[in-house]
């Protein structure tokens, strides 16, 4: 067995299960608030596009995936971050991927020189577990940089020296963030793209969150964005990974992509076509389709923005309730022990929340995610404002 299998950790769903296996639940519904799992409806309109292509089943699929699709990705990333035209082709930028959570494990495996004297690779405390395993099985060494209110709920990059830039070889971004939902500025993603240029380093972007945001007038900025507006068009140590999954309620289609930077870009493709995770041909057919519309993702916007609303109506004078930016998620800071809040809810609401301290590590004394709770809005309105009722009356 591989030895750096023992480093990683238990992931948090598994903890949780743990936590509550021993509580009755409340004789009510179940509301599932724990899983960043999307239960709105998949759009209609891909339905034909599935049936009139079953026929591509019969075929292995390209790892590099269709042209067209490869062309659809590329056209919706020019036009949802303002890139110039013709810098960030089909062919050379672009590589579609059986959705981002494997392929942010993988780029790292990929990517990672485990024989560097860099070592470490950062990413945002709380986080997504993917980067630390990736991390971890890759040979590397996590550095967790906190994300606090103080902060905004960001990393605090100014605080980083060049000696520290200096030990880093890859720095995971997530923006707009997972649990807080706030987005790096432009000026942020150019300041960490100069310092990626100036000590070599490798920002890999996941934002898988960008589409879910509040303001129809200010969408937040990408990566690749950012590092247009300063003229680095080609990209150069710059990637970054996108979903349907939220974007369009399509979590089983297993459909996302990374673009950027094509030296990695081709490296990426080259170790994939050994990976054997290559997008059904159908499926591809669905995510052309799904890249080329946006009225559905403005209404799946709508939806998540009532029940903000809502909840911010029932709720905010018995609880925080922090409207973010972007995301699905609520991240109120009870200021007590979460996993005692999250038994509580269950036993007496017969609701489903992460403990904030499962999506992080205790540095130096510090645990981020200590008294906060996860709610991801998933469920339908009618759902998330009864839920909502039922805290108001608990608290």
């Amino acid at each position: 067995m591989n030895p750096l299998m023992a480093r990683l950790m238990p992931y948090p769903f598994e903890k949780l299960k743990q936590l509550t296996a021993n509580i009755t639940p409340a004789n009510l519904p179940e509301v599932a608030w724990s899983i960043g799992e999307p239960k709105h409806a998949a759009p209609e309109f891909l339905s034909p596009v599935l049936n009139q292509n079953l026929g591509g089943f019969s075929q292995y699929p390209a790892t590099n995936g269709l042209p067209a699709l490869r062309e659809a990705i590329s056209q919706w990333c020019q036009r949802r971050f303002h890139l110039p035209d013709n810098s960030l082709t089909a062919d050379k930028n672009v590589l579609p991927v059986t959705g981002t959570r494997e392929a942010l494990f993988s780029v790292v495996q990929a990517l990672f020189d485990a024989s560097s004297a860099k070592r470490d690779v950062w990413m945002p405390n709380p986080f997504y577990q993917i980067y630390e395993g990736a991390t971890y099985l890759a040979g590397g060494e996590p550095r967790y940089l906190p994300c606090l209110a103080e902060t905004g709920y960001l990393p605090d990059f100014s605080g980083l020296t060049d000696a520290d830039w200096d030990n880093c070889q890859m720095l995971f971004l997530c923006t707009p963030g997972n649990p807080s939902g706030q987005p790096l500025s432009l000026e942020q993603l150019q300041h960490l793209i100069r310092k990626a240029i100036n000590h070599d380093v490798l920002l890999i972007s996941d934002e898988c969150y960008s589409e879910l945001y509040r303001d129809e007038a200010n969408p937040p900025p990408g990566l690749l964005q950012a590092a247009a507006a300063m003229g680095h068009t080609d990209y150069r140590n710059c990637l970054v990974f996108h979903s349907l999954s939220k974007r369009s309620n399509l979590p089983g289609l297993r459909s996302g992509f990374v673009a950027g930077d094509a030296q990695l870009i081709a490296e990426f493709l080259r170790y994939r076509t050994y990976h054997g995770c290559a997008m059904p041909i159908p499926h591809q057919q669905v995510s052309i389709a799904a890249w080329q519309d946006e009225h559905h993702v403005a209404a799946n916007r709508a939806l998540y923005n009532q029940k903000y609303q809502a909840l911010h109506d029932i709720l905010s004078d018995k609880m925080p309730v922090r409207i973010p930016e972007a995301s699905f998620y609520l991240w109120p800071n009870l200021e007590r022990d979460d996993t005692e809040i999250a038994c509580e809810w269950l036993e007496k609401a017969n609701i489903r929340v992460l403990p904030g301290q499962y999506l992080c590590r205790t540095i130096d004394g510090v645990t981020p995610g200590y008294g906060h709770v996860r709610i991801a809005l998933v469920a339908e309105l009618d759902a998330c404002i009864d839920a909502a009722e039922r805290l108001r009356r608990l608290l």
